[in-house]
């Protein structure tokens, strides 16, 4: 992290990020969109990047043990619960309580990393083809640069394929 960042600007979720990136060795600061980054979306234009190249964090619910699962999506894709199923599991949707209770984080904010209970994760192999990425902060304005090399480092989760890919 750029010693240029003054973590008391950031709300605390934000902040607890940034202090993790710090000390995993990621150099990026957390950023503060003026807008919502709520959806990949509005997190592309607050950041001028392309949708693709937001790394969203989708939170499942494993139905046999109630862990969770988390899948790291390029924002244009619709997951594909199969396909993480077949990797995982059985799924269930996960609702806000459950998302805020296992992450630590609010919806539109969650982290790839940072987790209060360690999710089973895996990365959207369509992420690594991309040269840039930006993910959730912790809060819902707050987002953090990094390449798909880091997300993999980051987080030690496998890539595959859980893009849902509509029959042409």
């Amino acid at each position: 992290m750029n010693d240029m960042q003054n973590l008391d600007t950031l709300p605390d979720s934000a902040r607890r990020v940034a202090r993790l990136l710090q000390e995993r060795g990621h150099s990026m600061p957390v950023v503060m969109l003026p807008e919502t980054g709520k959806t990949s979306a509005e997190a592309a234009a607050g950041l001028g990047c392309s949708v693709a190249q937001i790394a969203k964090s989708i939170l499942f619910r494993r139905r046999e043990d109630d862990a969770p699962v988390l899948v790291i999506a390029s924002g244009v894709n619709r997951v594909d619960e199969k396909k993480v199923a077949a990797r995982v599991g059985d799924l269930a949707r996960a609702d806000a309580k459950f998302v805020r209770e296992k992450t630590g984080y609010a919806i539109g904010g969650v982290c790839p990393i940072g987790h209060a209970t360690e999710p089973v994760t895996l990365i959207d192999e369509d992420l690594l083809a991309l040269d840039s990425l930006w993910a959730a902060a912790g809060h819902p304005h707050a987002v953090f640069n990094l390449t798909p090399r880091d997300l993999v480092a980051l987080t030690g989760a496998p890539v595959a394929d859980v893009a849902l890919r509509e029959p042409a």
